[in-house]
């Protein structure tokens, strides 16, 4: 089903002059210099073709012949580009005999299929081919940026680089023809009898995979083969539809990609059966921190789709939806999630996340919290690089599905306030959103956004409890380095009989001492009058709604004053 989807995604950007995408036996490659020769093989000139953005030299983008398979260690030349161990037999690192052998293959493969084209740029090709010496190369401008770099070739007074020649393209891609595999079978993607791809070409792009390239498809050990068939020959995929879905995947995961979003470990893509503004929002949706973003139109649209009324400027709702998460695994990919639906149902379903993680915030506070911020809340230090690794997938589907969100979520997140002691408005949000799914389910009163003092929740007035008298203790003794919240959080959250009985004879010294005590020792009261007992512990959902009535209480004490009600701090 991905195979299938991202080869339809291929043949929709077939279609889209403005895509780039390459066509079968071609691929994008990055490239740093070309070699400007002239019709007799001459070198004239050496052409610096890196942009540079912030003053800093990268290189450019370029749709080249490419094969696509991994070369490793193997002498693999590619034809009309290469690094300048091919191109020019030395790049300053390798052996002199690897780099002679890489040369000449380099030039017998041009041989092969540029002595029967009549082609002016080619034949220039073959002459510096046959002239050139390696041992030049270090006297070259500009060589100690450009060894070991790619490089392709350009024809003096001419603005299109040699590779980009009609008749160059029609001999490579009948070289192409050529090279297909004999191996004739029944595509699993496609239904049709082609060729089958020994080896699927490599996916780029996935964070923490391997920098050459990985594979969805792949059989490496004989463990994994089956009746007498060897490598991707036990999935038989199409030449044809092998190299649609990994360039089409290749795409999505390019750097500049406005349809990948990297949280933890896991690079989600996303796509559309055909073009829509939602393939526009998911990623700023997730990540937000992509600062060219147009986050206004977002906004409109996570509000719109937040209060359930008519989605602005979305465009055909009944289009399918993918989104895909990878993950990297040794030399093969992990696909963490799949989900396919439809722009309507993705919107509802954002839209739903959105009205239960909804909760009491300050104006300096993001209303609409992505992805990122949430997962964020999970990691040890902040650092998105310890977001648990099946944390992400987990959240995703619960999110695109509708269905509660993992357990794990709850308690790791109850986890990192016991250890930081950081109450903040992200965490709360998803602790919220995690009990209101589960109420939903079982048909239970959710959780408010505000504070709720009709509540008669234990928990909840407990929550409330803890942050009135942290309030009081506070107010009697200002400046205080360490207040109760960092010594008696922990117990008072999970074993409220053994703490607040103590908290609550310390309180009586601190009434009179307090600047708004009295005031502060009511709403005590007004709260111990719903709790009959203190409970001897309290479970995971009890701890959620202590959080819960812990942060409601504590932000109505630090809201504006024209807001306040009277007796209320």
């Amino acid at each position: 089903m991905i195979l299938r989807s991202l080869n339809q995604y291929y043949e929709r950007l077939k279609d889209e002059p403005q895509s780039g995408i390459p066509l079968l036996g071609f691929g994008k490659k990055k490239i740093h210099f070309a070699l400007v020769i002239n019709n007799v093989g001459k070198l004239v000139q050496i052409r610096d073709i890196r942009e540079k953005p912030k003053n800093k030299p990268v290189p450019v983008s370029l749709i080249l012949p490419q094969i696509g398979k991994k070369r490793g260690i193997d002498i693999a030349p590619n034809f009309m580009w290469d690094n300048t161990g091919y191109v020019l037999g030395c790049d300053n690192k390798s052996k002199k005999t690897r780099l002679l052998k890489c040369f000449e293959a380099f030039r017998r493969l041009h041989h092969h299929l540029g002595d029967r084209i009549q082609d002016e740029g080619m034949k220039a090709i073959l002459s510096f081919l046959d002239s050139w010496k390696p041992e030049d190369a270090p006297a070259l401008k500009h060589w100690e940026e450009m060894a070991g770099a790619n490089i392709v070739f350009q024809l003096e007074d001419e603005c299109n680089y040699i590779h980009e020649h009609s008749e160059v393209r029609q001999a490579w891609t009948r070289y192409c023809i050529r090279q297909a595999s004999t191996v004739i079978a029944t595509c699993l993607v496609s239904g049709e009898e082609r060729p089958i791809a020994r080896l699927h070409p490599p996916i780029k792009g996935v964070q923490g995979a391997l920098t050459t390239g990985s594979a969805i498809v792949s059989f490496n050990q004989d463990a994994f083969l089956s009746y007498g068939k060897t490598q991707n020959f036990n999935a038989p995929v199409g030449d044809n539809v092998a190299f649609a879905y990994t360039t089409a995947l290749n795409h999505l995961l390019l750097f500049e990609s406005r349809q990948r979003v990297i949280i933890g470990d896991t690079t989600m893509v996303f796509w559309a059966e055909r073009p829509s503004p939602i393939e526009e929002f998911i990623g700023p949706i997730l990540d937000p921190r992509d600062k060219t973003s147009d986050l206004s139109r977002v906004y409109i649209f996570l509000d719109a789709a937040r209060e359930e009324k008519p989605l602005p400027a979305i465009g055909d709702t009944d289009l399918r939806f993918h989104i895909l998460g990878l993950a990297p695994n040794a030399s093969r990919l992990s696909v963490r999630f799949w989900h396919v639906t439809t722009v309507k149902d993705v919107s509802e379903k954002i839209g739903q996340h959105y009205r239960d993680i909804a909760i009491v915030r300050n104006d300096k506070e993001p209303e609409f919290l992505s992805m990122w911020q949430l997962l964020k809340e999970t990691a040890a230090q902040g650092n998105p690089e310890n977001i648990p690794p099946l944390l992400v997938g987990a959240i995703m589907r619960s999110i695109l599905t509708g269905t509660a969100y993992p357990q794990s979520l709850l308690s790791t997140l109850l986890g990192r306030i016991r250890v930081d002691k950081s109450i903040n408005y992200p965490r709360v949000a998803m602790i919220k959103a995690c009990l209101n799914r589960k109420h939903r389910i079982h048909q239970l009163e959710e959780v408010i956004m505000l504070l709720d003092k009709e509540s008669t929740n234990i928990a909840y007035r407990l929550g409330r409890l803890f942050a009135a008298m942290e309030k009081l203790y506070k107010d009697a003794i200002p400046g205080t380095n360490t207040t109760i919240r960092d010594r008696f959080y922990g117990l008072a959250s999970t074993t409220p009989r053994i703490v607040f009985p103590q908290l609550l004879r310390l309180a009586q010294h601190h009434i009179h001492r307090a600047k708004y005590g009295v005031r502060t020792d009511k709403i005590i009261e007004e709260i111990l009058c719903g709790i009959k007992t203190f409970p001897e512990n309290l479970n995971l959902e009890d701890q959620g709604m202590f959080v819960i009535g812990y942060y409601h209480q504590r932000h109505a004490f630090y809201i504006k004053s024209e807001n306040r009600e009277e007796g209320e701090i």
